[in-house]
């Protein structure tokens, strides 16, 4: 999530890709994944429990959002 919070900050995706040591298609594919949530629901995402179907609608949703 630090990564995505950097370049949504406008410090440049080959920095920050550079720092972290992975490619332009892995923090695309995170951007992808993970853009529109917060620290706390992605945090959730690896946590059993009723609150995990609720927050994989929303990932859906968001995910529908970037592909329309």
């Amino acid at each position: 999530m630090g990564f995505l919070r950097q370049a949504e900050a406008g410090i440049p995706v080959k920095y920050i890709r550079r720092q972290g040591g992975f490619s332009d298609a892995t923090f695309y594919r995170w951007r992808t994944c993970f853009g529109g949530m917060a620290a706390s629901e992605t945090q959730r995402l690896h946590t059993p429990g009723t609150n995990n179907n609720r927050l994989n609608k929303l990932w859906l949703q968001a995910h529908q959002d970037i592909k329309a």
